[in-house]
């Protein structure tokens, strides 16, 4: 919510929101929402006679607490570990916090939003003389508590007394300066409820207890928020009328209505309207809708908003963002007093109240700021920045369409929209009940399904006692016939194993003459092997030689390529950075420039300014040392990547002397054994290896002509694929925009048939209205 320009549109509304949500399984009652929390789902946490709270969580990060003081009513005090943001619905109290030494002090009452920051020290007291009628003084507040860590734990806040009690005596004695009989009764109290009747006593304090209590405040003070704290004065709201900013309560029924007509009005509190929400994560806003109004569909671009029903009923539609994990593109429910729903960001909604009673909600946004949120219709309707035919075309109707689409409504944020919200009632219940039916049937089937299972399970169960008996029975044969076999099956056994000891003996005469001529045969096999091996060491070895040669070429021209891109970089990144710093110095000079005059037009605030332009200073300041820092740090990275290029040149060179020695070597050995063979024979094996040189190259350069004949096929074969599977694509889109373009001209016809139809009843309803005689105003108690 925010201070909006708005658009409603009744049709437009129905448009949005026509198709189901939600499986359930009983009525409206019964129907949960993901969205949607109702008043008995809420957790209880402290209850008792005089006063309760209880608690809803949202999500990791949120919990909202319902804090209910009876009249005299006392909660104690409380040491808050997130900040506070809450707003007073009903009755009236006494709001006090601990800052520094000091005790403050605020009064409460109906409509009162406050925040209180974390670390603060406070209790809350429900007024009992102040008001004629005792009321229950009710206070809805918002906390950020992220996950909890300990379970279970409260996560908002911790009870004073159990912070103080977790101290030895002797550390409490040291820091008190309090007797030993005093922290005996202390420990010796019962623990009372975190919320109980304040009686006289408890609210007449001695000078003994207010030098205990300043000195308590100082255990959970900040400094911080003792400086926030120091211009909260204790606060009259009752001349407030108009907004104002002011460090204090923020009352929304004493403040005019950012927005207002027959149909309801809305109000919103942000930092810009409250000084204590600055620096806060969330804002307040307040509608109110008269009998049969709609709020029109509109989403919210920059924050989540989270709602309290404060009085009546209405039905909420929010349009789900399409997923693979949502089933529906919409979720319809009905709200009531005590209900808390929730519509995240980007997620349009509209709110719909029933025509015999009008319908009153509060929530929380999770955004201090002002916010904008961007409405479908009328005169400032997002639709109208879109060109018509983009529009029509998006839409797949005709431009004439789209203009009086637009221009039918120049109505504002809240309209009439009479029986939408019964008729969206209706539709819900008529869903319920054909869910209820199908699942009816479902259950039926599954009893059919189970009660055939069960006979088909006994009939199994028969037969197998039946194949059972069969099987015993057979086995009983089976191992008589198997006794005889195995009898005979021994005495052959017997017979065989002597044919086979004998026919073992003459085989192992045999393999024993075999492996005698197997073993001569591979002794000769062994040296001609050995021969042929030594030849084709020495040719593989001057192969070898010369593939590293080229391998280590080829290795250093490629590393003289990476420097020199990498030092093309490194002088991009250096021009880039130059740039940057320039463009920021250019903006700090701007921001400079306009806070000077800021300054001059508000000067009540020039201290605030101040403050703020010196941590943009130390920011800027920072973020060029930082830079300057990653400047040195790349500079010392370079010069250790040359002192490494430097390191690696010294290996190669290395590499190439011990090579050099390695060839001298090699080269005095070949000469020494050319000296002991034929110089016949060394011409031969000479002449032979320049012949296998010159096949083995003419080979790999065939290879490499082939692998890049064959990269290229594939190169062109995998970009045909690619222009085959986009004109694929681009037909399989044209297909689906050309079936939703059907589908939303099918579904505009109906919704018009229906907006038809809810126009003839509404007609009736009124014609029925004015024959009827006129109601009786109601008596108020």
């Amino acid at each position: 919510m925010s201070k909006f320009t708005i658009i409603p549109l009744c049709l437009l509304a129905l448009f949005l929101c026509t198709n189901s949500f939600s499986d359930q399984n009983d009525g409206v009652s019964s129907f949960q929402s993901p969205l949607l929390i109702k008043r008995h789902q809420r957790t209880s946490i402290v209850a008792t006679e005089s006063g309760e709270i209880s608690a809803v969580h949202i999500g990791d990060g949120y919990t909202i607490q319902f804090i209910t003081l009876e009249p005299n009513g006392l909660l104690l005090p409380l040491l808050l570990h997130s900040d506070m943001v809450f707003f007073v619905h009903t009755g009236s109290g006494v709001l006090k916090w601990f800052d520094e030494e000091k005790e403050r002090t605020l009064e409460l009452k109906r409509g009162d939003v406050f925040r209180l920051r974390h670390g603060t020290v406070f209790y809350l007291h429900c007024n009992l003389e102040r008001d004629e009628v005792p009321e229950k003084l009710r206070v809805y507040a918002i906390f950020e508590v992220g996950k909890c860590l300990d379970d279970p734990c409260l996560g908002a806040y911790s009870s004073v007394r159990d912070l103080v009690l977790g101290f030895d005596e002797k550390t409490l004695r040291s820091a008190f300066a309090a007797s030993e009989d005093v922290f005996g009764r202390l420990r010796e109290a019962v623990k009372p409820p975190l919320i109980t009747n304040a009686m006289a006593g408890n609210r007449t304090q001695g000078l003994e207890m207010e030098t205990w209590g300043s000195r308590l405040a100082k255990l959970f003070v900040r400094v911080e928020d003792v400086t926030d704290h120091l211009e909260m004065k204790p606060v009259d709201n009752s001349n407030k009328k108009k907004k104002k900013k002011k460090t204090s309560a923020y009352n929304v029924f004493e403040s005019d209505p950012d927005f207002e007509n027959v149909n309801g009005q809305s109000i919103v509190v942000d930092e810009k309207d409250m000084d204590a929400l600055k620096g806060s994560r969330f804002g307040v806003y307040m509608v109110n809708l008269t009998k049969g109004a709609m709020m029109g569909p509109h989403w919210n671009p920059s924050a989540c908003e989270i709602s309290i029903v404060l009085q009546g009923k209405a039905m909420i539609r929010v349009v789900n963002h399409p997923s693979h994990q949502s089933k529906n593109e919409s979720e319809r429910f009905m709200v009531e007093d005590g209900d808390v729903f929730v519509v995240p960001q980007f997620y349009p909604m509209a709110q719909l109240s029933f025509v015999n009673s009008s319908f009153m909600f509060m929530g929380f946004s999770t955004s201090a700021k002002t916010n904008h949120p961007q409405f479908l219709i009328g005169q400032n309707s997002v639709l109208k920045i879109f060109d018509r035919e983009v529009l029509a075309t998006s839409f797949n109707m005709r431009y004439e369409t789209i203009e009086r689409l637009l221009g039918a409504q120049k109505d504002g944020l809240m309209l009439e929209c009479v029986s939408c919200a019964e008729v969206e009632l209706s539709r819900l219940m008529k869903e319920i009940e054909e869910r209820k039916r199908r699942e009816e049937e479902e259950i039926e089937r599954r009893k059919k399904e189970e009660e055939e299972a069960r006979q088909r399970e006994e009939e199994r169960k028969r037969e197998e006692e039946a194949a059972k008996r069969r099987e015993e029975e057979e086995a009983r044969k089976r191992k008589e016939e198997r006794e005889r076999e195995e009898e005979a099956a021994k005495r052959q056994e017997e017979e065989r194993r002597k044919r086979e000891e004998e026919e073992a003996e003459r085989k192992k005469k045999a393999e024993e003459e075999a492996r005698k001529r197997e073993e001569e045969r591979k002794r000769e096999e062994e040296a001609a092997k050995i021969r042929e091996e030594e030849r084709r060491r020495r040719e593989e070895e001057e192969a070898q030689r010369k593939r590293k040669e080229e391998e280590e070429a080829r290795k250093r021209e490629e590393e003289r390529k990476r420097e020199e891109e990498a030092a093309k970089r490194q002088e991009e990144e250096k021009r880039r950075r130059e740039e940057e710093e320039a463009e920021q110095k250019k903006k700090a000079e701007e921001e400079a420039r306009k806070r000077e005059e800021e300054r001059k037009r508000e000067e009540a605030a020039a201290k605030i300014r101040e403050e703020e332009r010196r941590r943009h200073e130390e920011e800027e300041a920072q973020r060029k040392r930082k830079e300057e820092e990653e400047a040195r740090k790349r500079e010392e990275e370079r010069k250790r990547e040359e002192e490494a290029a430097r390191k690696r040149e010294d290996e190669r060179r290395r590499r190439e002397e011990e090579e050099a020695e390695r060839k001298r070597k090699a080269e005095e050995e070949a000469r020494e054994r050319e000296a002991e063979e034929a110089k016949e024979a060394a011409r031969k094996r000479e002449e032979e290896r320049e012949k296998e040189e010159e096949i083995a190259k003419r080979q790999e350069e065939e290879r490499q002509r082939k692998e890049r004949e064959e990269m290229e096929r594939k190169k062109r074969e995998e970009e045909e694929r690619k222009k085959r599977e986009e004109e694929a694509m681009k037909r399989e889109e044209e297909r689906k925009r050309e079936e939703e373009a059907a589908k939303r001209e099918e579904e505009r016809k109906r919704e018009e048939e229906a907006a038809k139809r809810a126009e003839e009843e509404r007609r009736k309803q009124e014609e029925e209205q004015k024959q009827r005689p006129p109601p009786q105003p109601p008596i108020h108690h």
